[in-house]
């Protein structure tokens, strides 16, 4: 088959990792795959093409690359198939439900996304959820100086993101376990002074794993995600997850069993189940291992692109 995937750029992203690694595993299996990507302008597009350029961090990407000025349909490369990646709060809503309207085959991440598409659209939708990369995640030994337990969370600039409800959680936790320590990673550096504890600014893909395996816990604060990788991707690096029912968990997070989850924006909430993982340790490691076994095992890259393949076909 000829698939043509529209994808909004090639940086560091959940989405776009994702995108990616469906299309360099298609391209494995004999398919003729091109990513087309917007460069904002036919000239800063025509220079990357030129150059060859594509996403530094996914070496020997098997699918082809073409950078376009935006999104127009002469711009795009024929395909048998042409998939395209809808993020989270992104784009005009008026123009993004209405194509959620019309007669396409629809594809999502989670079985919360596929309800939604249901409800709100009367449009029926099949699930893939994203696997964990287990090449790139899993247990890794990390050298800690600081004290224990350590909190790990995503840094982001988005409020949906929940960073400020992640800080006030953990600052309620810490006025009874004062040896806590928070984390923090992210693509981007913090704008003020906040309270991490340590901080990894833009981590390279094979570090990732040893900023995930060097702390107990994993924090979720968002507020919505389509699925949610990174809470993920340290379940399978042997971390307790706490998080928001923010929609997307739902597919790997099992409250109590996998996972502990609180309301959804009731920071109250997410700071006693925080602080039920930081002080019981029998609980932080039980969750701990049926989360990476969860993980590891329910979802995988090979099914996955397999299943892609039926749906394209």
């Amino acid at each position: 088959m000829k698939i043509t995937f529209l994808c909004p750029h090639v940086r560091i992203a959940g989405g776009v990792r994702a995108i990616l690694t469906y299309a360099d595993r298609l391209a494995a299996r004999g398919h003729d795959v091109t990513l087309v990507v917007p460069a904002k302008s036919r000239v800063r597009a025509a220079w990357r093409n030129v150059r060859g350029v594509g996403p530094d961090w996914v070496p020997e990407l098997r699918a082809r690359v073409r950078w376009v000025g935006r999104w127009t349909p002469e711009a795009l490369a024929q395909g048998d198939v042409v998939q395209h990646y809808e993020s989270l709060y992104h784009g005009a809503p008026d123009a993004v439900d209405t194509t959620y309207r019309l007669p396409l085959k629809k594809v999502v991440i989670s079985t919360w996304l596929r309800d939604l598409m249901r409800q709100r659209f009367g449009s029926p939708a099949e699930v893939l959820v994203t696997p964990v990369d287990l090449d790139l995640f899993h247990p890794t030994p990390a050298d800690v100086s600081t004290s224990r337990p350590r909190v790990l969370m995503l840094h982001h600039e988005h409020a949906w993101k929940g960073v400020a409800d992640g800080f006030e959680a953990v600052a309620r936790v810490t006025r009874h376990v004062p040896t806590l320590r928070l984390v923090g990673f992210g693509v981007k550096p913090p704008r003020d002074a906040v309270p991490y504890d340590e901080f990894h600014l833009n981590p390279p893909q094979d570090r990732l794993a040893a900023v995930y395996s060097s702390c107990e816990i994993y924090l979720c604060p968002s507020w919505d995600e389509g699925l949610g990788m990174p809470p993920m991707e340290a379940m399978a690096c042997g971390a307790a997850v706490v998080t928001y029912d923010n929609g997307g968990c739902r597919d790997y997070a099992r409250d109590g069993e996998t996972a502990l989850v609180a309301r959804r924006r009731d920071i109250g909430d997410l700071a006693a189940k925080l602080e039920r993982l930081v002080v019981d340790e029998s609980l932080r490691a039980r969750l701990a291992a049926a989360g990476m076994r969860f993980v590891t095992t329910a979802f995988s890259w090979d099914r996955a692109v397999r299943r892609l393949e039926e749906i394209f076909g």
